[in-house]
């Protein structure tokens, strides 16, 4: 699955001259904790969130610095404090060291994005241009999905069932010459030796093959002479 797939396409955007007062009051009015910041010509910019709103407010409480910090000369993150505490506009708060990503990145990237660089949400690019948003939000719709029909119902229970062997073999905790699937109508039901901790992760494969509707055991405890038989 692509970022288009998933991404709210056409987000609500502001300028970078955009008072900061109507910005909070966007994102109250709207229920929404960032915007993009685009230019005249639709380039981003920039990202305002409710956390650089909260930095301005909190940046006003920050104590000064000291007698011999001062004598020492200014430093850039304390004028940078100083504008976003005191700036009226976007532009003196907004984050503009983004992170991004195209239409055809796939969502284990977008992940693994949101999850490094610790953010909410990551803009979608075409070149330049802004062409929509992906955020926590909308993966967490994309993995609750339901999982699409199968239309080829005669031969769906054959196709889980291949499925089924073969991530099985794929994975070093479960062995196809002790336990098999049996599948029929879209119901699961596996029979052999198992035991419960791999029983739990065997559903848990089963039920990420699409088609599969339920998952049965018809299992038992691998005998202790079967234990490390070749």
């Amino acid at each position: 699955m692509r970022a288009r797939e998933i991404m709210t396409a056409d987000p609500v955007t502001v300028p970078p001259e955009t008072p900061l007062e109507a910005v909070a009051a966007l994102m109250a009015e709207r229920g929404i904790s960032g915007l993009p910041v685009i230019d005249d010509a639709g380039v981003l910019v920039g990202v305002v969130t409710d956390g650089d709103l909260m930095r301005r407010l909190s940046a006003k409480e920050d104590k000064p610095a000291s007698f011999f910090a001062a004598l020492l000369g200014g430093h850039p993150d304390q004028a940078m404090a100083y504008a976003r505490a005191h700036g009226r506009r976007v532009r003196d708060v907004m984050s503009t060291d983004l992170a991004t990503v195209d239409e055809e990145t796939t969502v284990e990237e977008v992940a693994q994005i949101l999850e490094r660089k610790r953010i909410r949400r990551v803009p979608v690019l075409r070149g330049k241009q802004l062409v929509g948003v992906v955020s926590r939000a909308d993966l967490l719709r994309a993995v609750m999905a339901p999982v699409s029909s199968d239309t080829d119902g005669e031969a769906s229970d054959p196709r889980i069932r291949r499925d089924l062997f073969s991530r099985m073999a794929a994975e070093p905790w479960v062995s196809t010459r002790f336990v098999f699937p049996a599948v029929k109508d879209g119901v699961v039901t596996f029979h052999g030796f198992l035991g419960a901790k791999e029983a739990t992760a065997l559903r848990v494969l089963a039920e990420g093959v699409t088609g599969v509707k339920q998952v049965v055991f018809d299992t038992a405890t691998m005998p202790a002479i079967m234990i490390g038989a070749p």
